[in-house]
């Protein structure tokens, strides 16, 4: 896998100690490569140091990076010293990628004029001068950093994330198989909204699936070799034979919906129709499928795959879709988040095990093969969602803990207990913000980064629930 890869620019002012820019360009190569990221730079002989100052300087590099257009994910802002403002609005103010300032820290004993930096002061005739140009930045804590410290690997692995949310982010294909359930009008979406932001929807009749799958043969190699992974994936073992290759034919059929169309996520229509028709519950295909790196969610949710695909992107791993279920007792910042067993196995607290879903089994018995039931671990959760209302996507965006409380064995499906500071009146807040009965969470604390992403570079409607 290609790795992510930032283009450097370094910033001049004649009058500053320019000696200190040549010491700026190794830190920087260092400080990157060390995270485990890829940079490109400016040849040295190009401008002044390889630096830039003038705005003719700032042409020359504004030519460069046109040159290697997509090749970068986003652009490192290094100022060594108080930097000259206008050569670094003219050199970026198309480069079409997020911005880190960084900027280099004084040190006590060295503020002569031989050492002495500025950059404190000069970072902010940068941003100022950006919001002046609209060109749109990421700035992080602390405000001055070396890049040779903790504290800006943090930096960077946090911009990593902000840079694959985006690029991620604006451009996608997005699958909806299946029409939404009637019963649900809390999963409706507006394509159109969607397009505006950069998602393209292709939509999918469910009957059609259903005829790509009966006219599968059960000893069809991709089919034999789809439930073999099945098998190996999670605890297949009470499963009837039947129902594994039943459910390996539905999961060759979205993948080559998947493949076919160049899908990076999809919703899909889970119930009632397979377990009447096919007699067994896609789950734990959706589970399955956001642990190899497709999102996917159920119900045809389209706005829970916006938000599971922005948090995939943002930690490098599965999202879940889940239901806001159940209180835990009498405890006001607990609440049992569940679903019948999409969750992906990597989110979960041990391997799960495929059974028949009870619900449907109550009134049809042997329907409902193929949900993958557990208990999620217990890790820190960033949790999100968001709605299509009035030409706009609204996002929301906070932070909590699956914990490790017990829920009884008789409890079916997949489900955790989470703790959230506050939790009573952020509930409040998204019961009069209109926002559904899931949310969507993933391991990690992504908060500051998705909003950093979605408000500074994407353009969403960002709301607080805090």
């Amino acid at each position: 896998m290609k790795k992510q890869t930032f283009a450097l620019y370094f910033g001049n002012r004649g009058f500053m100690p320019a000696e200190l820019i040549e010491g700026a360009r190794d830190d920087m190569v260092k400080a990157v490569t060390d995270a485990g990221y890829d940079y490109i730079t400016m040849d040295k002989d190009a401008t002044r140091y390889g630096a830039v100052e003038t705005r003719d300087e700032g042409r020359i590099y504004a030519a460069w990076l046109k040159e290697h257009q997509g090749e970068f994910d986003g652009v490192i802002l290094c100022m060594p010293i108080f930097v000259d403002e206008n050569g670094a609005a003219t050199a970026l103010q198309d480069a079409g990628v997020p911005i880190l300032m960084q900027a280099y820290p004084d040190t006590i004993g060295k503020m002569d004029f031989k050492y002495r930096r500025d950059a404190f002061c000069g970072k902010f005739s940068v941003t100022d001068v950006f919001s002046q140009y609209k060109i749109p930045f990421t700035v992080l804590k602390p405000h001055v950093v070396d890049p040779l410290t903790p504290a800006f690997r943090q930096n960077l692995d946090d911009f990593a994330a902000v840079c694959r949310v985006v690029k991620g982010m604006k451009r996608f294909n997005l699958g909806c198989i299946g029409a939404r359930t009637t019963a649900f009008k809390t999963v409706r979406f507006d394509e159109i909204t969607m397009q505006r932001y950069g998602i393209n929807v292709e939509s999918f009749d469910l009957s059609e699936l259903f005829e790509f799958v009966r006219a599968k043969k059960d000893d069809d190699e991709k089919v034999l070799a789809k439930k073999e992974k099945l098998e190996a994936y999670t605890d297949f073992s009470g499963v009837p034979e039947d129902k594994k290759i039943m459910l390996a034919k539905i999961s060759v059929v979205i993948d080559e919906y998947i493949e076919t169309y160049h899908l990076d996520a999809i919703a899909l229509r889970c119930w009632n129709e397979m377990e009447t028709y096919l007699r067994v519950c896609p789950c734990v295909l959706l589970s399955e499928l956001n642990d190899r790196g497709i999102v996917a969610s159920c119900e045809i949710d389209m706005c829970s795959a916006i938000t599971m695909r922005a948090m995939a992107l943002a930690t490098e791993g599965p999202s879940a879709c889940l239901d806001w279920n159940n209180n835990y007792g009498d405890d006001e910042n607990k609440v049992v988040l569940f679903h019948c067993g999409s969750t992906a196995q990597s989110l979960m607290k041990e391997t799960g095990k495929v059974t028949s879903h009870k619900m449907f089994d109550k009134g049809d018995p042997g329907s409902g093969w193929g949900t993958n039931e557990g208990r999620i671990g217990a890790f820190p959760m960033t949790f999100s969602n968001c709605k299509t209302e009035d030409g706009k996507i609204t996002i929301y965006f906070s932070e909590g803990e699956f914990t490790s409380d017990e829920i009884e064995d008789g409890y079916f499906g997949c489900a955790g207990v989470a703790e959230i500071p506050d939790l009573q009146n952020k509930l409040i807040k998204l019961a009069r913000g209109g926002f559904k009965h899931h949310t969507t969470v993933s391991k990690g604390h992504v908060k500051a980064v998705l909003e950093e992403a979605f408000t500074t570079y994407l353009g969403y409607d960002v709301v607080t629930i805090d």
